[in-house]
């Protein structure tokens, strides 16, 4: 992972931009097929909870796996190692799509990237007041930021499904409107699902965030070197009380963009690109296996469970579109920004259903947010109504969308 050359501004090369727009179409096309990986992940979770072997469902994911080195033992369950370990590669990919945003992308300039950002809040904003509108009570109010995230596979996979007709600027917009939603995410598990924090973990964690940026400084490119690094980070996170895949993001945010000579990919595209199809294919569906299985049979809502799903459902199929339609109106019609060429007022009407789908991220941290199993599997119960709710008002209204489109470019 080499760093950059001083004085030498290598994003303006055509190579490079030319690499940062096919680095986007790979990412659009992964994150469309992925969408329905997910899906299938999630509907065989579902179908596994709430068939004859339901038993086996959480016994499974309740496996102890052993990690061993000499005379240190560390066991947990398997299901740890997804959430808490795996899903740090997710983090980790998650953190390189911001850096390169803010670097060379959507984010890059103030002007470009205020709309989006604006939107995001406003999406963020309406569903989480939503939400508490329903579960002031104490206890459910942990839940406020379930329904506040878009997953970026799922809705950049339903637009693929409405064909080429829909702009290439309104992919972009929810693009970006998904990575902001990402790093508004982030913040939240960062500053409001963490507890009893450990000095001593951060100063460990700071230590492995130094080892790496060391080793960029000596030039060494293999990614293999920084697994050490990358691990010690991740152990002070878990040592500190801060939830450990936050490391994947702090080490995708230290990732150069830059490289010494134009003719060489910059790391944070070679790395995000090498590890963007096993996230997208092999990561996220797991995920989405070891935590979607909700059984409707013992499902639970009453005692305030059912006001969870209802606050998390009407959240996302609601308060996300009118969320992120309101503040792109405000932002439009007061603070002087402007829609990109192509991006009607139909395009952002469709980018504010589809940011409903809540899903990978929803779930991430409404595991975070209770304990109380009861109110653990209504607030999934919530995601899954909200988001398949999403779907289906946003294939609904894209397919409208999308036939008046190629109606205009016939015409």
């Amino acid at each position: 992972m080499n760093d950059q050359l001083p004085g030498r501004d290598l994003s303006k090369s055509p190579f490079f931009v030319e690499r940062a727009l096919t680095t986007l179409q790979h990412f659009l096309h992964v994150e469309a097929v992925s969408g329905v990986v997910l899906l299938a992940a999630a509907a065989a979770a579902l179908l596994w909870a709430n068939s004859p072997f339901a038993h086996t469902y959480h016994d499974v994911w309740d496996l102890p796996v052993r990690l061993r080195l000499g005379e240190f033992v560390f066991t947990r369950s398997l299901h740890f190692w997804i959430n808490d370990a795996l899903m740090t590669i997710f983090f980790l990919v998650v953190g390189m799509e911001i850096r390169r945003e803010i670097h060379e992308g959507a984010l890059s300039k103030f002007d470009q990237g205020m709309l989006p950002v604006l939107a995001a809040f406003g999406g963020v904003a309406v569903p989480a007041l939503i939400y508490l509108s329903f579960n002031a009570a104490a206890g459910r109010e942990h839940g406020w930021a379930i329904p506040t995230a878009t997953d970026i596979a799922f809705a950049v996979g339903v637009l693929a499904l409405l064909g080429k007709s829909i702009p290439g600027n309104v992919r972009v917009f929810l693009l970006a409107l998904a990575i902001i939603d990402d790093i508004i995410a982030v913040l939240i598990i960062a500053l409001f699902y963490t507890s009893g924090l450990d000095l001593n973990g951060f100063a460990v964690a700071v230590l492995g965030v130094l080892l790496a940026l060391g080793f960029q400084r000596l030039g060494l490119g293999s990614a293999y070197a920084y697994i050490v690094p990358a691990f010690i980070v991740w152990a002070g996170f878990l040592m500190a009380g801060v939830h450990p895949t936050l490391a994947g993001v702090v080490l995708g945010l230290i990732t150069p963009v830059r490289s010494a000579s134009p003719e060489i990919v910059p790391p944070v595209i070679r790395v995000e690109t090498a590890l963007h199809p096993w996230v997208a294919y092999g990561i996220m569906p797991i995920f989405a296996l070891a935590n979607a299985g909700v059984s409707f049979t013992s499902m639970e809502l009453a005692g305030g469970a059912q006001f969870v799903t209802l606050g998390v459902a009407l959240a996302l199929c609601a308060g996300k579109p009118i969320g992120v339609i309101g503040a792109t109106w405000l932002a439009v019609r007061v603070g002087g920004c402007r829609l990109a060429p192509d991006v009607t007022w139909a395009g952002i009407c469709l980018i504010g259903l589809l940011a409903g789908i809540g899903f990978t991220m929803s779930i991430f941290i409404a595991m975070l947010a209770f304990n109380d199993d009861k109110l653990l599997d209504a607030a999934k119960f919530g995601v899954l109504l909200g988001s398949l709710i999403s779907v289906t008002l946003g294939l609904g209204w894209g397919a409208e969308y999308a036939q008046r489109r190629r109606k205009e470019i016939g015409d």
